[in-house]
């Protein structure tokens, strides 16, 4: 699929040009013929012969962004000046900073902010350790993980490399859950460092969240917190992407009036997405379920089944069939994509069965253009923001991690991520309910909300904490301070 201009790719020029009418008409025109997109004019000076205009420009990537800078000196009277990437800009410094909830005005507050007033509550602290969670940041703060080696869909870059998309997902953090996170980068690759690492900053969070770290090491790095760490522990990778997925099918379901316990589901990819995604369908009613990977059908008879591949094979595939990908979609009511880019066509999808769903999810080139898929697919569904149905982690992670803190969890369960899928379906009402629509907004208010209370719910069920009878939820942890003496 060709790409379109984003704001991904925008830039501002700065131009001086002649103080005549047709001027601006010769400049945005230009910039249009080139494919693309004005956005803003913003005049930062103007005379009786000469005007200055920063032109705020989408384009569909930075050779994209570069021929339109070109053509744009060679307007007659049109004199360049400075050229800024936005989404650079947008990162210069970073995108976090740290601020104080508390004034330090004068000596008082001084005394009681720190020493030596301080040292009671240290002492609290080390007396009663459960008192951390209300007496320092750790009661609202999630550390956001990763060593660098699965950025986004860039591959092993690094930790410094991370940062920017570490960052990021603190700040959405903080503005859609108002939590604290902050990006742990690791330059450390192996399962017993990255562990160790983890283990050793852990007192200062309440939850963990693992990002971008390459399969198969994240399912251990994974496994071996959980057992280890009394906060919870979640891979936004295979968990959040699970919860939207199941969320957006169950509605897709709705959709095309099929129920999943006897859809034919076929799921593309068997990396640390697709087996989370597996594990949750399977939570959540699936039994038809085939898995393909770079080498096809997963069966069990198949050669070199490796990692998570013989359980993939033993819990799928109930008819046992063979072959490609192409094999496995035919007759299918849904497929499923976190795998690559441009595997499946139009003819693909064709062969499925009538009202088929497609869940192409690859990133930034899905399995197969959206605009082909609808040719013969009922809904669609990608992970980008310029098409409709957008299948992103922000409606899940935020939430969850929201109701995980609220309720003072110290573990993760199938039953809190499936609560969370059902919370965010049910967040489209009936009468919202189209192929267009099975996902609400990112920016929907009740999206946080309602996951957060599902997972709460279910997490204060887990630990004893809630009434099963009158549904009364207990807290934990007192907040009240209780002076002894």
């Amino acid at each position: 699929m060709s790409p379109m201009p984003s704001v991904s790719y925008s830039i501002t020029v700065r131009l001086e040009f002649a103080a005549r009418s047709a001027a601006v008409s010769d400049i945005t025109g230009r910039i249009e013929q080139h494919g693309a997109t004005v956005t803003a004019l913003d005049v930062s000076a103007s005379g009786p012969e000469r005007m200055r205009a920063d032109i705020t420009v989408l384009t569909s990537g930075h050779d994209h962004a570069m021929e339109v800078v070109e053509s744009l000196k060679e307007l007659e009277g049109v004199e360049l000046g400075k050229v800024s990437d936005r989404t650079f800009l947008a990162h210069l410094g970073g995108k976090l900073t740290v601020e104080s909830k508390l004034p330090i005005r004068h000596r008082d507050d001084l005394s009681m902010i720190y020493t030596p007033g301080v040292a009671r509550v240290v002492k609290a602290i080390a007396e009663n350790p459960e008192d951390a969670r209300r007496l320092t940041i750790k009661r609202n703060t999630v550390a956001v993980v990763s060593d660098g080696s699965a950025i986004l869909g860039l591959g092993d870059l690094g930790p410094l490399a991370a940062m920017p998309v570490m960052e990021g997902k603190a700040a959405l953090f903080k503005r859609f859950a108002n939590i604290d996170a902050f990006p742990i980068c690791l330059d450390a690759h192996s399962v017993d460092d990255i562990v160790a690492h983890v283990k050793a900053i852990a007192p200062v969070f309440a939850g963990i969240n693992l990002e971008d770290i390459s399969a198969p090491r994240c399912f251990e790095i994974e496994d071996r917190l959980r057992a280890e760490l009394d906060i919870p522990v979640f891979h936004d990778d295979q968990h959040g992407t699970a919860i939207v997925v199941v969320a957006a099918l169950r509605n897709a379901l709705r959709v095309v009036e099929k129920d999943i316990s006897t859809a034919r589901i076929v799921l593309s990819g068997a990396g640390a997405a697709g087996t989370a995604i597996l594990r949750l369908l399977r939570a959540a009613g699936a039994r038809d379920v085939i898995v393909t990977d770079i080498d096809g059908i997963i069966h069990e008879n198949r050669e070199k089944l490796e990692g998570r591949l013989p359980w993939i094979a033993e819990v799928t595939n109930p008819r046992q069939l063979t072959g490609t990908l192409q094999d496995a979609v035919a007759g299918a009511d849904v497929f499923i994509g976190v795998s690559a880019g441009n595997i499946l066509s139009a003819e693909d999808v064709a062969t499925m069965a009538d009202r088929a769903v497609v869940f192409a999810m690859a990133n930034p080139t899905p399995e197969i253009d959206p605009a082909e898929a609808v040719k013969h697919a009922e809904v669609v569904a990608t992970g980008r923001s310029d098409f409709a149905n957008q299948i992103n982690n922000v409606l899940a992670f935020p939430g969850v991690f929201r109701g995980l803190l609220d309720a003072h969890a110290t573990r993760v369960s199938d039953r809190m991520l499936l609560a969370a899928a059902n919370a965010l379906a049910d967040v489209v009402s009936a009468e919202e309910l189209n192929p267009t629509y099975i996902v609400p907004s990112v920016f929907h208010d009740g999206v946080t909300k309602a996951v957060a209370s599902a997972v709460e719910q279910v997490a204060r069920e887990e630990a004893g904490t809630i009434d099963t009878i009158t549904g009364t939820m207990t807290a934990v942890y007192a907040d009240e301070i209780t002076l002894n003496g």
